[in-house]
């Protein structure tokens, strides 16, 4: 089958260990935009934080989208306009951070460009380092986040974090989408909003049938869109049940998983 598309998660799918993209991935890529496949980079990360990759990959180029905080925002890298936006309110965010304390762990969202919690720690650091945001650590969380805001993560050890997000979702359950992103990271976003969403809005806006599409992912947040799209693709790298659910599993983030998917299914290389 012809694919139109191609999805891809970035932490420990399209990226290596370094935060990088080999250059036989980014070759592969840019070969497969040339023969007229869309390439969307979706990510937890916040917006800004995915720009450097899409310009690196010259999505805007070639009609490339990012859909970041999860598929909350959809993003035309021609032109930086956004098709679509959707975000948690601040009650919401005041909810999730009370669960979270009641459990022991700590939050973050996001506030003008930085990253706010209560507590700077070893698990903040990490999205520091993810998105090269300030991390502002605030006495009022709660008074911190005034307006609405595209999500909020919790924080925790990861020996801990799924029984932490166990006792959470009956909690929010068809109020708030949840999903863990990293072992240490529970992500949350508005009802409803998460990949495999965003990109159904995306490709009803491009008149794109699901069956086009190439998704390649890594971790829970990633499992809906790969369930979604006509080939739906794990890293060797990915958690157990992600690759339970995918067609096909391709190699680590190490080893070019990307590039070798890419190459076998889009461009017909064997």
């Amino acid at each position: 089958m012809p694919y139109k598309m191609v999805v891809l998660d970035l932490d420990d799918t399209l990226l290596r260990d370094d935060l990088t993209i080999s250059s036989r991935t980014r070759d592969t890529l840019l070969k497969a935009q040339k023969q007229g496949v869309i390439v969307v980079l979706a990510s937890g990360r916040p917006t800004g934080a995915m720009r450097r990759y899409a310009e690196e990959l010259e999505l805007a180029r070639h009609g490339g989208w990012i859909l970041s905080f999860n598929g909350a925002v959809i993003t035309e890298c021609a032109t930086g306009g956004i098709i679509f936006e959707q975000s948690l309110s601040p009650e919401l965010v005041h909810e999730i951070h009370d669960l979270a304390a009641s459990h022991g762990a700590n939050i973050l969202s996001y506030v003008d460009n930085t990253i706010v919690t209560p507590k700077a720690d070893e698990w903040t650091a990490v999205e520091h380092r993810l998105t090269g945001m300030e991390v502002v650590e605030v006495a009022d969380f709660k008074g911190a986040i005034c307006g609405p805001t595209v999500k909020a993560i919790v924080l925790h050890e990861p020996s801990r974090l799924r029984e932490v997000a166990d006792k959470i979702r009956p909690e929010v359950e068809g109020r708030i989408s949840m999903a863990i992103s990293k072992p240490f990271f529970l992500e949350f976003t508005d009802n409803g909003i998460d990949k495999r969403h965003s990109l159904a809005r995306l490709l009803a806006h491009l008149g794109i049938d699901p069956l086009h599409v190439v998704a390649i992912g890594d971790g829970q947040n990633d499992a809906g869109m790969i369930r979604f799209a006509g080939l739906g693709i794990s890293m060797e790298n990915g958690a157990a049940e992600v690759r339970a659910i995918a067609d096909h599993v391709t190699a680590s983030n190490m080893k070019d998983g990307v590039a070798l998917a890419v190459e076998r299914f889009v461009l017909g290389a064997g």
